[in-house]
């Protein structure tokens, strides 16, 4: 029996105010508006999760899609935050001209996690040239370009009149990138590279000192873009993430296509991760899936036998 994780539909954030965040992810990043008003997700109507329906939009760059989702008295987005804190997770954003693209970003206001102008890695990590920053609400994005011969083929032929091309991967920082690895492979996703980043371009990039991150791809089984990555820290230590809100800025959250969404529930849970499963039922003619990873990032499952997307 065929089950796991098939594919990354969307990402989703959670915004204070979503016509700001809408303007700036068309204006700064190129995405399309393509619905400004759609309704909420089908995991808002699981027992318990969500009291008041929230304002959507939905955006897409390339073929890859994000739904801002507004809760107007959500928690901020935490003071202070790094990249290495457990909550953190960004939304990597191919661009076909990295210049053009940093100054674009720069004149909507984008608030810059990276040290100075964009940082090209060493070729032990794939020579790609990338930018952190933060959009109003305080989300992480980066900016990355990829050598030719590097990244998934698809970039190298995408054409298009802005300098940014689509969503290649969501990061998430992880406590033990080993526990993480065995959760999400639960889940059907496996491992297809690994890498050890660290040096002064990787400082730059992060604003942090003495880096070392373990950075590991997990791809979903019928499609290798866009996927997840692990960034492990083992130098320095980040925060844990202390907030259980699912409307809390922060809780950014990773929507799969899946198959046998039962079948995974219970393979978390005999694996000893009974925690994970927030809330699941029959929506609208699909199993939905609220979980939430071991270092307190959300993830919905879809399921696609008899799947209808409620946007």
């Amino acid at each position: 029996m065929t089950h796991g994780v098939q594919r990354l539909l969307r990402i989703e954030r959670n915004t204070g105010d979503l016509d700001r965040a809408t303007a700036f992810y068309r204006d700064a990043l190129g995405f399309n508006v393509d619905v400004a008003d759609v309704p909420p997700p089908a995991w808002t109507l699981l027992p318990g999760l969500c009291d008041t329906p929230p304002r959507c939009a939905r955006l897409s760059l390339g073929a890859q899609q994000i739904v801002l989702t507004e809760f107007r008295n959500a928690a901020p987005y935490p003071a202070g935050s790094t990249a290495c804190d457990l909550w953190f997770q960004h939304c990597a954003i191919v661009v076909s001209a990295m210049d053009g693209a940093y100054r674009q970003v720069m004149q909507h206001a984008a608030k810059p996690i990276t040290r100075g102008d964009p940082q090209t890695l060493p070729p032990s990590t794939g020579s790609v040239a990338a930018f952190k920053f933060r959009d109003p609400d305080g989300h992480p994005l980066e900016l990355i370009s990829f050598p030719a011969g590097t990244g998934d083929p698809m970039w190298q032929s995408v054409r298009a009149g802005s300098p940014t091309l689509g969503i290649d991967h969501s990061a998430i920082s992880v406590g033990d990138a080993e526990r993480s690895i065995l959760y999400y492979e639960l889940l059907g996703l496996r491992a297809w590279s690994r890498g050890l980043n660290r040096g002064i371009e990787q400082q730059h990039l992060d604003d942090l000192t003495d880096v070392e991150v373990d950075v590991v791809a997990m791809q979903p089984a019928a499609a290798r873009t866009p996927h997840l990555e692990l960034l492990g820290y083992r130098e320095p230590l980040g925060r844990a993430n202390s907030s259980a809100a699912i409307t809390a800025i922060a809780a950014d959250r990773l929507v799969w296509q899946a198959e046998n969404v039962d079948v995974l529930l219970d393979a978390l849970t005999d694996a000893g991760f009974p925690d994970a499963i927030i809330a699941s039922g029959y929506i609208g003619g699909a199993t939905i899936a609220m979980l939430r990873d071991p270092d307190g990032h959300l993830l919905v499952l879809e399921e696609t036998a008899t799947r209808r997307t409620r946007f």
